[in-house]
């Protein structure tokens, strides 16, 4: 292995795709670039008509996705001073279950029926299919499903299969002319490779594949008899198997070598190597070099997605899934999440703090622990883990008329710590531990909600070594694809970087911490239920129909 080999990370989010340049001997990060979709996320009008999305409605353009290859490759390449011909692979990742129907070639049904809202991709955030995740639940339960336990007796509204018997029964024509029902992550490996694959990170997590298989056509016919077949669009096989040319593909595998076409568009050399597709948050475990059982990874962005490896299998209660191989080879993956997070401080800035988001951290930040008198349930963008329940919304108890901005903004951080200690207490009592906490993403610039979350959870937080945490772990998925390293293990540990014991928790604040806490539980079991809050929701709907 020679220091002049570099490797390119390419990171898919919600509002914008980031590119970064890569060293191969150590994970020096020399170059990046980023694109601000044009059509950011999809929610209210489809483009350029005006056709209007009904209530939790979140689309994407994949004209999008392909504007990040052609313009924050190259840009990145020429930040990062590397010549084109030094450069020997590229990985991606993409948010999940990012989902979208398309021909069998590949081409998007949006591109050829663009006023047609199912024909889009349905980003991670779209979350109409609730109904239909609950019924999927419901005759899985009564039918004793082996699958159902793996998910912590929950599929997600946010999942393939939800957002599949959606297509189906709300445009029964879209899903007859669908021929691929595909992952974005997938999807991208496509159009970079020529060829078509399922990596078994999303095929696992998002896709219900279980034990080598599929949820069965007897089980799916009862859903809908229009579903029997709707594993047919998903088109794999058993695990390392083709079917019809469909390779379900294992982590930091070689997906295949850029096409002529994809080396136009970044500007990258024609044949190199291109990883297996990944989701953002499982492949960020390789950048914090935390791919070993029992380290933690919460990827905290607009929402947060909880990763860990463990050599156990359990089974634990509203985990988003347990998948074998899911974040690196040989280990259970583990994943859970928090719906939304640093989407609740924009939501609450933009509507009602006018003074910032510095300004609220400074004033709340002056606080004592309990001083603002509030408790709050960070269920604004529903609740991922451990309830899995799409249709629950947030609620703010305490307020008076002496209430101020930052109170709510402090008591809507402290919301979103307690429902992490929430998930970690609901693994340990599982029988699955968490040794390390480790945290990445957006939100590790907010220094004090970091030590918010280290007083909330008593121990202490290692941080990331990188800013670009998704893209980096792309970049190592990469340089393993290329044959530079044997495993994502190796890979992780000379390119991948973290800061242990980071933020320690004060004993003081974490003791006032575990009275609010406890209030928080209570509240947390009064609303789960669901009952008041969807009839709020419910009346909502209507009211806006």
């Amino acid at each position: 292995m020679s220091a002049n080999k570099y490797v390119v990370g390419v990171d898919f989010g919600t509002l914008s795709g980031r590119a970064v340049v890569v060293r191969v001997s150590d994970g020096a990060e020399l170059g990046s670039a980023v694109h601000e979709y044009e059509h950011r996320v999809i929610e209210h009008t489809l483009p350029g008509t005006d056709v209007r999305l009904g209530p939790d409605w979140a689309l994407q353009s994949p004209q999008d996705w392909i504007d990040v290859l052609r313009i924050a490759v190259p840009a990145a390449v020429a930040a990062a001073g590397v010549r084109p011909e030094e450069i020997v692979g590229i990985g991606t990742d993409f948010t999940a279950c990012t989902v979208m129907p398309t021909t069998a070639d590949g081409t998007p049904l949006c591109f050829e029926t663009p006023a047609e809202p199912h024909a889009w991709p349905k980003l991670w955030k779209h979350h109409a299919a609730q109904p239909h995740a609950d019924r999927i639940n419901e005759v899985a339960a009564r039918r004793g499903e082996s699958w159902l336990p793996r998910y912590g007796g929950k599929i997600s509204s946010e999942w393939e299969f939800a957002k599949g018997l959606q297509l189906l029964e709300e445009a029964p024509e879209v899903y007859a002319r669908t021929e691929r029902w595909i992952e974005a992550a997938d999807w991208i490996i496509w159009q970079l490779t020529g060829v078509e694959s399922r990596n078994i990170c999303t095929v696992g997590y998002k896709g219900v594949f279980q034990d080598g298989g599929y949820p069965s056509e007897e089980y799916l016919a009862e859903l809908n008899p229009g579903f029997a077949g709707f594993v047919g669009k998903l088109a794999t096989g058993e695990v390392g198997d083709k079917v019809e040319g469909v390779t379900l593909a294992p982590l930091g595998g070689l997906a295949g070598r850029l096409t002529a076409r994809a080396a136009e568009w970044t500007g990258l050399p024609e044949g190199a190597a291109v990883a297996v597709g990944n989701v953002d948050a499982h492949v960020t475990a390789a950048a914090a070099d935390a791919v070993r059982p029992g380290q933690m990874v919460a990827i905290m962005g607009t929402s947060t997605c909880h990763i860990m490896p463990s050599d156990r299998l359990a089974e634990v209660p509203g985990m988003c899934g347990v998948v074998r191989d899911g974040i690196v080879p040989g280990l259970w993956g583990y994943e859970a999440g928090q719906s939304a997070v640093g989407d609740i401080f924009a939501w609450y800035v933009e509507n009602f703090g006018t003074d910032g988001h510095e300004r609220l951290t400074e004033l709340a930040e002056k606080q004592a622990v309990g001083q603002h008198g509030l408790v709050a349930l960070d269920w604004f963008g529903g609740n991922r883990s451990v309830l899995v329940d799409h249709n629950l919304s947030g609620v703010i108890v305490g307020q008076t008329l002496a209430t101020k901005p930052e109170d709510v903004y402090r008591a809507l951080i402290e919301s979103t710590a307690f429902g992490a200690r929430m998930i970690v207490e609901t693994f340990e009592r599982s029988g699955v531990p968490v040794e390390e906490f480790i945290v990445a993403g957006g939100l590790l610039k907010n220094r004090f909600l970091m030590q918010v979350y280290s007083d909330v959870l008593r121990r202490p937080l290692s941080v990331i070594g990188s800013d670009q945490g998704p893209a980096l772990g792309s970049a190592i998925h990469a340089a393993v694809a290329a044959g530079e390293y044997a495993s994502i293990e190796e890979a992780a540990a000379a390119m991948g970087k973290r800061t242990e014991n980071a933020y320690v928790p004060d004993e003081a604040r974490a003791d006032a911490y575990d009275r609010l806490y406890a209030e928080y539980r209570r509240l947390h079991d009064f609303f789960g239920d669901g009952q008041m809050l969807h009839a709020l929701r419910a009346i909502r709907n209507e009211a806006q129909a």
